[in-house]
């Protein structure tokens, strides 16, 4: 439904959700958690697990914000943190417009959010601004609805220690680096169309 030119934005953003809010979820099964032991209400001991730590969600704007919603519904009061970088259409080189994030980023495991991973150039540029700001490399997961073998490889190239949760990859890029078959511009369909 969303790779689909003919899907009308109501049903775009719908199916964009239902796949988003599995992203987080898958995700999160891989965050660090310990034993954690509570009561039932039969009174009885069950032992199972808790997270370790706080988490914070990083979008990379415009089209990361989409997968903000998910978050949420996973985590209630999730700090969200942005990053607004854009590739130039005439070199497809990212460049660094803005970004704001929490305070005590650094003590947080971080879930980066932009839907598409083509070259890898944006997730690049903005894993490299978490970890100016002392998030450790291993402390991201990058979440993304389609990727291209050539971005994940430039990612896992760069940035080993990076997870990556994804719905699908691709078969490559075109000559303009747009992912094929794809599904377009994921923001204006999300946004705009």
């Amino acid at each position: 439904m969303i790779r689909d030119e003919n899907t009308n934005r109501a049903d775009f953003i719908f199916y964009s959700n239902r796949i988003n809010r599995l992203l987080v979820e898958e995700a999160l099964n891989h965050l660090p958690v310990l034993p954690h032991t509570i009561t039932t209400p039969v009174g009885r001991s069950y032992a199972g697990v808790k997270f370790e730590g706080k988490i914070c969600g990083v979008s990379i704007m415009r089209a990361g914000e989409a997968m903000e919603q998910a978050l949420r519904e996973c985590c209630r009061s999730v700090r969200i943190g942005k990053i607004l970088i854009q590739r130039d259409e005439e070199t497809s080189q990212p460049k660094l417009f803005y970004d704001k994030l929490p305070e005590d980023i650094k003590e947080r495991w971080v879930l980066l959010l932009d839907p598409m991973l083509a070259t890898g150039g944006s997730a690049l540029m903005a894993v490299d601004v978490l970890r100016s700001r002392g998030v450790p490399e291993e402390h991201i997961c990058f979440l993304n609805l389609i990727a291209s073998p050539e971005g994940a490889a430039n990612f896992a190239q760069k940035f080993p220690k990076v997870r990556i949760v994804t719905a699908f990859v691709d078969q490559g890029l075109n000559e303009k680096n747009y992912i094929v078959p794809g599904l377009g511009d994921f923001g204006d369909r999300f946004y705009t169309l």
